[in-house]
């Protein structure tokens, strides 16, 4: 029975992609830190429910001395009602502030440098197109330059499509006839894998690439080719 638990755990454990909580830039390290915060409020929440599970059942379980009683009548109390109502809202507040400012400072794109390189990303069954500032395109990698912010421009020409490489950012729709824009800077070399998040056609599975980040000088390099 043991080893089948152990099975049946590992099975799941198998099926769970974790790079999301593996940021490789600082877009993925905020939005990181908004899942911690989130489930470290959420964990506090479970914690001062359980303790006052437990406390309240073994306050009043039964007892000999206590199975004829009849417990005595409460109108209310003034400092439980002032602290459940007051504490939701700073867990509430805690959580929205940082949120927002995050969000908004993601997509705040109109705050960008002169230095910040933009890339144009469109979408299609079942296909991505990768196009540079000095016009040069690819279909199966994105290739970026590390500790460099760059804005991407996301399209489709069809249906909605999903940008999202986990392991730089969270994903954004690419809803046809509009433009969404993502900031990212990634900070540390490496290759990291990038599909479409929305179910898109018969083919969606074909629509994964590879996002590779490299030094600046290797950039270069490559961008001239």
């Amino acid at each position: 029975m043991k080893k089948l638990a152990m099975v049946a755990v590992l099975l799941i454990l198998s099926g769970c992609n974790l790079r999301v909580l593996d940021p490789k830039s600082q877009t993925a390290s905020d939005q990181a830190f908004l899942i911690y915060l989130s489930f470290g409020i959420m964990m506090f929440v479970v914690l001062v429910v359980a303790v006052l599970f437990i406390g309240f059942t073994w306050k009043y379980r039964e007892t000999e001395k206590k199975r004829n009683d009849v417990p005595k009548h409460e109108e209310g109390n003034r400092t439980l009602e002032i602290i459940w109502t007051v504490l939701p809202i700073i867990l509430l507040i805690g959580l929205a502030v940082p949120t927002v400012m995050i969000t908004y400072d993601v997509s705040n794109i109109g705050a960008s440098s002169e230095e910040t390189m933009h890339v144009n990303v469109v979408a299609e069954q079942y296909r991505w197109t990768f196009e540079y500032e000095n016009g040069k395109e690819t279909h199966k990698n994105l290739v970026l330059p590390v500790d460099q912010e760059v804005v991407l421009h996301l399209t489709s020409k069809d249906v909605i499509h999903s940008f999202w490489v986990p392991n730089l950012g969270g994903k954004m729709d690419m809803i046809p006839g509009e433009e969404n824009q993502m900031k990212i800077t990634p900070s540390e070399e490496g290759t990291y894998q990038g599909k479409c998040a929305e179910y898109c056609g018969t083919l969606h599975t074909d629509m994964r690439f590879e996002t590779e980040v490299v030094d600046q000088e290797e950039f270069q390099q490559w961008l001239e080719e």
